[in-house]
């Protein structure tokens, strides 16, 4: 049984798509077959990026570790993706490597596999902020630097005063902590939208992030449970993982007495 393709974008740039594989099942290893199992029983599938470079002025960037083979006229070559300060900005403020690789020239890459979950976005001469360490890879010209979060908003809100801003023109290839199925999409125009945690993935230009409080007075905020909300403001889109608290729970001690409990006892910060 071949791939399968869940996901896909093209440009013309090159195409980048999401391939999953069928259900493993040739491993020799008694131990790893055990944990095969579990993994196939939990509808997990592993999962590998393909980008494909259509000329030889074609490029595409991504994190050192990340190739898992290329077949092709490819010449891999590091960067520090738009100069040395840049580079070191981005590394001491968003997580990122100093170096990324890049490969130019006319063929066929695969990615490293993996059990988590991708996410593509096709930007076209626009700008997303995303959380830090969520760039993997970047077809075409784009820019990857860091976005400062304005006074204690970050800090208040779990972000950190940094994240990562991607601009420009091309496909940007995300790792995400959710499959898109469980992500919800937000539309802004000129409105707001209030999140109770720490699961938004991204935002696009336009969008303004603060964090404010969940009532107008202290102490109605304290007396809440809610505390502080990250607010979003503006025209754009801004996309939530409103399952990723689940998913960091189950992989504590105790998150499966804790999701069985009441929903307003426990916290959806993650």
């Amino acid at each position: 049984m071949s791939d399968e393709i869940i996901d896909s974008q093209e440009t013309a740039f090159g195409k980048v798509e999401v391939l999953q594989y069928p259900a493993l099942s040739g491993s020799s290893d008694a131990r790893s077959a055990e944990s095969l199992f579990y993994v196939s029983q939990a509808g997990m599938r592993l999962k590998k990026v393909r980008i494909t470079l259509p000329a030889k002025s074609s490029k595409v960037r991504f994190e050192p570790g990340a190739l898992y083979y290329m077949h092709g006229d490819l010449e891999i070559k590091a960067s520090t993706g738009g100069g040395l300060m840049r580079g070191l900005a981005r590394k001491a403020f968003t997580g990122e490597s100093l170096f990324v690789n890049e490969i130019h020239g006319r063929g066929v890459i695969y990615l490293e596999p993996t059990f988590g979950h991708f996410l593509l976005v096709d930007l076209d001469d626009d700008e997303i902020t995303v959380d830090k360490t969520m760039f993997y890879a970047g077809l075409g010209d784009l820019t990857i630097g860091a976005s400062i979060n304005r006074t204690v908003a970050g800090l208040a809100g779990g972000e950190g005063f940094f994240q990562t801003k991607i601009s420009g023109t091309g496909i940007a290839v995300l790792f995400s902590p959710v499959p898109m199925s469980e992500v919800q999409v937000f539309e802004l125009n000129n409105d707001k939208l209030s999140v109770d945690g720490n699961f938004a993935l991204m935002r696009t230009k336009g969008v303004d992030f603060s964090v404010e409080k969940s009532s107008k007075s202290w102490v109605a905020t304290s007396v809440s449970g809610e505390g502080l909300l990250q607010t979003f403001k503006g025209t754009g889109t801004v996309w939530i993982a409103p399952t990723q608290g689940v998913y960091d729970k189950l992989a504590t001690p105790s998150g499966l007495s804790e999701l069985a409990g009441p929903p307003g006892a426990r916290s959806t910060n993650t």
